[in-house]
């Protein structure tokens, strides 16, 4: 069985995404799986750039303590699962600014610099799954706002990080949906088979 980290990234308890959540640290329970969670919001990550932490970047340093902590944890990861909103057609800044701030540069550590640009380091991570919710159905995040969480986070940012078997799955027109509507998805959730 594997061993995850779920990076949850949503600021209310009682959100359709924190509904979400639980299902999934169940089901990975139910599948044997271990898992850790990084609860951005709860853990009070801060995901600002500062001087100094810009300036540790290209060693691979960190004066943020959950940085270090954030990256140890996937290093020894084999999957990895984040559960985030869409806000805007694309992820939160909570998000952006863990993956600007813990993914650091240098050989072991989450990619490097090559002269054909970002060799990823994290080929420990076999399977990544990505669950969004959204308010616009997913057809329009597909179609309509350019396909930005597949085709630039999940594509392009995990891809080059090294995250391999990337699924992105999304609940769509959330806001307005019915609570059948609601149970089917989270229902969904439950039915994941996370390898």
């Amino acid at each position: 069985m594997s061993n995850y980290v779920v990076v949850y990234c949503h600021p209310y308890e009682k959100s359709f995404n924190h509904a979400v959540l639980e299902r999934i640290l169940n089901a990975l329970k139910n599948q044997g799986h271990a898992s850790r969670l990084i609860d951005l919001y709860a853990d009070g990550f801060n995901p600002v750039y500062d001087k100094e932490e810009l300036r540790l970047f290209h060693t691979g340093g960190t004066h943020d303590p959950m940085v270090k902590k954030y990256l140890d944890m996937i290093r020894a990861a084999d999957g990895i699962v984040f559960v985030t909103p869409v806000w805007w057609n694309s992820v939160p800044g909570m998000l952006k600014g863990f993956i600007d701030k813990v993914m650091k540069e240098g050989e072991g550590l989450s990619h490097t610099i090559t002269s054909t640009g970002i060799r990823g380091e994290l080929g420990n991570i076999q399977h990544t799954y990505v669950f969004t919710t959204s308010t616009s159905p997913t057809i329009y995040l597909r179609l309509m706002a350019g396909n930005g969480i597949k085709r630039l986070f999940v594509n392009c940012t995990l891809k080059q990080l090294g995250m391999r078997k990337r699924k992105w799955i999304n609940f769509g027109g959330i806001t307005g949906s019915s609570f059948e509507r609601r149970q089917r998805y989270l229902d969904k959730v439950s039915a994941t088979h996370f390898e």
